[in-house]
């Protein structure tokens, strides 16, 4: 098959008009300029980006993967799809350590028939000061008994875990994740810079939404976000105008343009209807698109987002002002690299032919997954 389009984003350059020849699920071949024949789908003046790949999702369609179901799954699954992301992690929020055992095994059989990247554990090691939507009666300092233990339900799935560094054990528990191939991310924590620092270099690689939920930057304590700033490592990025003003956004992309990696932390409220919902055990308010845990007077701690990567990829371009190019990288090619990701993340040859095609507003016009079109 063979695709023309005013834009094709590539990981170096923006090719216009670019083309690309795909062979089944691969990409054959990218191409710049006028297509070598004429072309079996035309997408006029549509820009072409590689899937999006969000490391950090909860749930959506009003279904959330701390069910632990395939069913809620693929309703996840579905609802992003949609909105053109190809890649996903299933990410659970704190719980028991017997429900997040379940769960692991249960999404386990999705990451095997690739219907999901990996697993992301979202807690229980998470700062009782920061612990944000998280339930603080199921939060624990890490052990090397309880990370192995959900580490092994999950038979090499879990690929992420967000933990604060500052716990007892927890430098630890970042060399254990470290030495078993697992992403350890800094995140929920009210870390010094000095134990942000011993973190990184016990081998710590991602920091979980910049900002949020985390000691804030202040210019005689950087703590967390000044040691993420501070060392190559990448972080994460949640582009819905609710968690980071469009500044925060211009200056992190400035300092690290190709180590930013946007994410939705969304919960089953995306791509659904305001209401009331769950977040794990939490119960969750939706009000005008965001959502906070439940309180009497409607103004509880923010709760993950209702935020899909299409509109975080428009909020970034159209309100943040960032290069296409870059916002791109952060939404695909970034994420892949961090995870390890080979098969995708780029309209390159040889990888897998997971596109997005966008019209000149960035709204999703077509999705192809594996060589296949999708949704709408």
């Amino acid at each position: 098959m063979l695709l023309a389009a005013a834009q094709v984003v590539t990981p170096a350059r923006i090719l216009a008009p670019g083309w690309l020849l795909l062979d089944g699920e691969r990409i054959v071949e990218v191409g710049e300029g006028v297509p070598p024949r004429t072309p079996d789908v035309d997408l006029g003046d549509a820009t072409v980006v590689p899937g999006f790949i969000d490391l950090h999702v909860h749930g959506g369609g009003g279904a959330s993967f701390d069910a632990g179901t395939a069913d809620a799954a693929a309703t996840v699954v579905d609802a992003h799809l949609a909105h053109g992301t190809t890649s996903m992690a299933a990410s659970l929020v704190t719980d028991t350590r017997a429900r997040m055992a379940d769960a692991v095994r249960e999404l386990a059989l999705l990451v095997d028939d690739g219907h999901l990247a990996g697993v992301h554990l979202e807690g229980p090691w998470l700062s009782p000061r920061r612990s944000g939507a998280h339930q603080p009666g199921s939060l624990a300092d890490p052990t090397p008994e309880a990370i192995e233990a959900l580490l092994d339900a999950g038979g090499g799935a879990v690929r992420m875990v967000t933990l604060a560094p500052e716990l007892p054990g927890g430098i630890d528990a970042v060399r254990l994740l470290a030495a078993r191939g697992v992403v350890a991310a800094i995140g929920h924590t009210d870390a010094t810079y000095d134990v942000s620092r011993e973190a990184l270099d016990a081998g710590a690689r991602l920091g979980t939404h910049l900002f949020n939920a985390m000691r804030p930057l202040h210019h005689r304590d950087p703590g967390p976000v000044g040691a993420l700033l501070d060392s190559p490592v990448d972080v994460e990025l949640i582009a819905d105008g609710v968690h980071l003003h469009p500044a925060v956004l211009r200056t992190v992309f400035g300092a690290k343009p190709d180590q930013c990696v946007l994410v939705t932390d969304a919960m089953a409220a995306a791509g659904a209807p305001d209401g009331d919902y769950d977040l794990g055990p939490m119960a969750i308010e939706v009000r005008e698109g965001v959502a906070r845990l439940a309180s009497p007077d409607g103004d509880g701690a923010i709760a993950g987002s209702t935020l899909t990567m299409d509109a975080a990829v428009r909020y970034a371009v159209r309100t943040a002002g960032l290069p296409l190019l870059d916002v791109v990288r952060a939404a695909s090619t970034t994420p892949a690299r961090v995870w390890g990701l080979a098969d995708v993340g780029a309209l390159e040859a040889g990888r897998r032919a997971d596109l997005v095609a966008l019209d000149a507003g960035l709204e999703v016009v077509r999705v192809m997954r594996a060589g296949r079109w999708v949704g709408r």
